[in-house]
This record gives C-alpha cells, structure tokens and sequence, in this order.
C-alpha cells in the first residue's frame, strides 16, 4: 500500500501523542483534520492539562467527541499569560472559523455622527471607517438607521447643514432643508457664525447626555425673545424646545442610572442562538443589533457569550461597562482583556435588580422574539429550497444560491452585480458588483457582460479556493436570461473546468409577464412552473433582488461620473480650485489646452500647482 493510500490517524491518541511535548504554559491551540483544516481553537491557562483532557478516550460531549475523532494533528502557541491567550483565540477564531467553535458571522463596523472641525459653520454627517477626518465624533450607533433617525432629530431641534463643503461653497440660495425647517442655511447668510457656532455646541451637548443644559437655555431664550417682542424667533426657539421633547421621548429606552454600556442578552433555543446588543451612550438608546452566533447543540450559555464577547470586541473599543444575561466562562479574564486594550477599566456585569435587569430583560425579550421570527424564516426557506430541488432536479439542497445580473444605459456605466441567497435568506454581506471593464464589447452587449463577470468570478474562486472547502463556491447559478445567455455562461464554466455547478437562466415569457417566466438549462428542455406555485415566487424575489442590487449599483457610478472632469485626477486641485479652473477657462478641455502662462494667471492657482496641472495635460502621451 502506497502512503497516499494509507488511513491517516485520528483521534484521543493522536492527541496523546502530543502531551510529552507540552509544558503548563499558557496559551492557544489548534485542531486540525486529516486535510489540515482547522476544527477548534482553544485557550489554555495550562496547555498541557487542558490537552490531557482531550486524550482521554471517553467522557466527552458529543460535540466533543466528534471533534476529537476527527483531530489529526494540533498546533501550539504559548503567550506570556492567560489573558493574552483569550485575545488571541478570538482573533484566530473570526480568522480560520473553525467548524466546532461557536462563530460571530456579522462583523461589520458600526456607524458614528461626525461634527466637521475644519469649517467656519460645522457640518453634521454619518461617519463609517476609520477616524481620520478632524472634528468630533459620536458612536457607535447600532445601525444606518439609528444614525438617520438621530441626525433626522438633530437637524429638526439644532438646524445644522448636512450638505458637503463643495455644495456650501456653491450655494447662492437656501436649498430644501431650509425651506423644511432643517437647516439654518449659513450658506447664504442666513445665521451668523456666532450663533451657528451655538447651536453645534448644543448638538454636541444633546449628543453628551447633557439634553437637561440645552432645553433650560432654551426656554430662557425663548422667554427673553417674547419679552423683547421678538415673537417670530420666540416661535423658532418654541418649535425646537418642541422637537427636543419629541426626540427623548421616541427614544424609547432612556436609563437614569446607566450613561455609557453595551446591554448583551442572549436567548438558546433548539441548538440556535440570538445575541442582542443595545448601544447606550451619553444615557441615550443609540439603538440595538441582533446577531445569529453558530452554534452547536451541546454549547451552553457561558461559552456562546464568552465567544461572542471575545470576538466582538476584537476590533471595537468597548464602552465602560457590559451588562450581561449571562455569566461568562472567565468573567475577570475578559474583563482584564477588554481593559488591557483600551487602557481604562471596563466592568462586565450580571444585574439582578433594579434598572440595569429591566435593561437586560428588555433586551432578552428582544432577543427570544428575534429568534423566534428567525426560526420561521429558516423553515420557510428550507421549505423553499426543498422546492428548488424538487423543481430543477438539483443534486443537493443548495446552501449557497448566486443570482446574476448587468445595468447599463446604452452600454454607458455597465456594471454586474451578484446577489446571494442560502439557508437564512438573502445573504447581503456576501453580495458583489463587477465595474465591466471590457473595452472590447460593443455597447449593450449583455451576453458579454455576463461572460466577463463570471470569467472574474470563477478565476477568483479558483484562485482564492481551489479545493472547494472555504464554503464560498455556488451550489446553484441564477442568471438572468434565456438560451443565449446560458450558453455563454455554459462556455466560461467548461473553460474553468466546473460544469458540475447547477444552472438556471430565468428570462420573461413571449409577453413579458411576471409569473409566465421560461426557465432554461443546458441540455434539457424550456421549464414552466405554476403561476401560484411558491417557488416561482422565491426565483422571481431572488431575480427582482439582483435587479434592484445591480441599478442601484449603476445609479452610483453613473452619479459620480457626472461631475467628474480630467481636473479630478490632477495632485492638488480641490473642489475650490477645480470651481476656479472651470470659471476662468470654460471646461476641463480648454484647461488641459492653455499654456503655463494662462494657467499661473488663475486666482488661487500657485506658479508651482500651475506647472503640475501643465505637466499632468502634456507629459501624459
């Protein structure tokens, strides 16, 4: 027998085998199958005890047990101490997402509100990513909507402007927001810098906590105005103490004793889990985010939050205290790594009583609700993809479904876009857009289109995941089309060697109704389904999904291309001094066409950006 056709051991003595080379350091380890594929990661405080558990032959959970017979080999890495350990399990575990560790899926970054510094009248915006533009910044708030609700509040109660600096700097009348009453249109005079200046320092009290300071200056204001006759700002500042009103009392939750915390309930049911976390900052509701840890069937409650915890946090920075529903494994571990990577103390807590437990039952109702509706869902959508089996003869019950479609006008601004589709739905943070590059196609081309976003598709996979395991490869393609686009599609997939993926074009019927869609399939006849029939509609919202993602996807590019001009890619012209260029020559064209003179005789333009714009025009062929 060769020694590729020998069984590759599995199992406690596998693990065995290991304990002669482990001390009782502190520190993390790794399972991995007979393909090197990680199954768990794991801390220890002491390595060679935790393994030893592992070894032995019985006593385990079955959760356990599976893992341990299908471990071939581990891996070690000590630290100098425990805490450093849980730090970097978590990162492993949001990095490899081995199979038997519970697994945050959504990491996305949270949104804050930024008030602009470098401007004469601040500017108010929703802010994602990293901090690098100066000014003040309020967060994290759960979710896009939370934010615009927030800055939907603050324009109505403090009137600052939302509108860029290049919009400011080009205004020469009040925009809408002025006429609803949501900005004091400094752009055009209307408020002077001093008392705009007033009303950022009061946005940024209200987004303080310190609402109580705002609302009495206020009403004194709004007094004095009267006294003095003043009835119509009298009404202005009456409208606003009004709003303010309304803004803390649609907050919902407002905690009295409770300024700066992250609320975090988890709710089990059935081997599924649902963590929900409520942001409250400056004693405000900054609004709430659930999450669908995986889960195995034998995990308890202390090891998910742990989990959830550690691999939370691993790239935030954690308020001043965590109110829990739940215990953690290693209460005072998190706690001191948590702390450790903020330099400040951070309080992890299991209220009992008192406003803190009604906060944390709250947020346990939220989450038993959440899951429940989650549960529906999923039944729903399996049931559907039972259907979808059953309908086009499919191999297997799909997990990952992508839907594919193009926008263009006239082959102007094409984009592609794929969408994705699986057991719990419609997958958006695995959704992609393709910017058509191919300067070869004829405008409106859609069959090539499609051909060169699945030539990018596949040779990513290829690439990235050859061997198929990464869970990112399609159990099912949807295109939108008939005959023609299927058989480009088929094309790409025998070039790449992978024909053994399912596909479906989905095109309109002879007279383009929804509900009389033909489906096609290579080798096989043009298929029908029932008007009524459930899955019909499952394809059609999968289809109208990857429509929508695909225009809204081309609206964007169309948008910014229609103010962009050759000036755009030029080292140091900005907004100012593109709006100088274009009132002094006319267009982009007659600035790359004047010579160094004409150029240096622009307001604002310096003898050395001159000759940069002069160079970028004529040095470029």
């Amino acid at each position: 027998m060769s020694n590729a056709e020998q069984k590759i051991e599995t199992g406690h003595r596998v693990i065995q085998g290991y304990l002669k080379t482990l001390d009782t350091s502190p520190g993390v380890y790794r399972m991995l199958d007979s393909e090197s594929r990680v199954l768990y990661v794991g801390k220890a405080r002491n390595l060679k005890a935790r393994v030893s558990n592992y070894a032995r032959p019985s006593g385990h959970s079955a959760r356990i047990a599976r893992m341990i017979n299908n471990t071939a080999s581990m891996m070690f890495l000590t630290t100098r101490t425990e805490t450093e350990a849980l730090l970097l399990e978590q990162n492993l575990i949001k990095q490899l997402k081995p199979k038997f560790n519970v697994l945050l899926r959504d990491d996305k970054s949270f949104p804050n509100i930024l008030v602009t510094a470098e401007h004469e009248f601040p500017q108010i915006k929703k802010h994602r990513g990293a901090k690098k533009e100066k000014g003040s910044y309020y967060g994290p708030f759960a979710s896009a909507g939370a934010v615009n609700r927030t800055l939907n509040q603050l324009q109505r109660v403090f009137l600052l402007r939302d509108c860029s600096k290049a919009q400011f700097d080009s205004r020469t009348r009040p925009c809408l927001q002025y006429q609803i009453k949501r900005c004091s249109a400094p752009c055009v005079g209307k408020i002077s810098a001093a008392d705009y200046a007033q009303t950022v320092r009061d946005a940024q009290k209200f987004l303080s906590g310190k609402t109580t300071d705002i609302q009495g200056r206020l009403a004194k204001d709004m007094a004095q105005a009267s006294e003095d006759m003043e009835f119509e700002r009298a009404a202005a500042l009456r409208d606003r103490i009004k709003a303010l009103t309304q803004v803390q009392t649609a907050q919902g939750i407002n905690p009295k004793t409770v300024t700066e915390a992250d609320i975090i309930a988890l709710h089990m049911q059935d081997g599924q889990a649902c963590v929900q976390v409520f942001f409250i900052r400056s004693g405000q509701n900054w609004g709430n985010h659930d999450y669908y840890p995986r889960v195995g069937d034998d995990v308890d409650a202390a090891e998910v939050l742990e989990a959830f915890v550690g691999q939370f946090y691993d790239t935030r920075e954690p308020p001043r205290q965590l109110l829990l529903s739940n215990a953690l494994e290693n209460m005072d571990l998190m706690a001191d790594a948590l702390s450790g990577k903020i330099d400040r103390k951070v309080e992890l807590l299991v209220p009992q009583r008192g406003e803190k437990a009604e906060l944390i039952d709250s947020a346990l109702r939220n989450a038993r609700e959440s899951l429940a509706r989650k549960m529906a869902e999923s039944a729903t959508q399996a049931k559907l993809l039972r259907g979808l089996v059953e309908a086009f003869d499919l191999p297997k019950l799909p997990d990952r479904i992508e839907v594919y479609d193009n926008s263009h006008i006239q082959g102007s601004f094409a984009v592609g876009a794929m969408v994705v589709a699986g057991p719990e739905g419609m997958m958006k943070n695995q959704y992609r857009k393709f910017n058509i590059r191919g300067d070869d196609l004829t405008p409106g081309d859609d069959f090539g289109m499609m051909k060169e976003v699945l030539t990018r598709r596949f040779k990513r996979l290829i690439k990235e995941d050859p061997d198929r395991t990464g869970g990112m490869w399609p159990d099912l393609l949807l295109i939108d089309g008939g005959a023609g686009q299927v058989s480009a599609v088929r094309q790409i997939m025998q070039e790449y060697g992978v024909e053994d993926i399912p596909m479906v074009g989905v095109a309109k019927g002879l007279d383009r109704d929804a509900g009389k869609e033909e489906f096609h399939r290579t080798g096989k006849a043009v298929k029908a389904l029932r008007h009524n029939d459930p899955v019909l509609y499952f394809i059609q919202r999968m289809r109208d999904e990857a429509h929508r993602f695909a225009i809204g996807t081309h609206r964007a590019k169309r948008a910014k291309a229609v103010g962009a001009t050759p000036l755009d890619d030029v080292p140091g012209v900005g907004a100012a001094r593109k709006r100088a260029l274009l009132a002094h020559f006319g267009s982009a064209k007659a600035v790359g066409r004047a010579n160094l003179s004409d150029l240096k005789a622009v307001d604002g333009v310096s003898d050395a950006l001159a000759e940069t714009i002069y160079a970028y025009f004529h040095e470029r062929g």
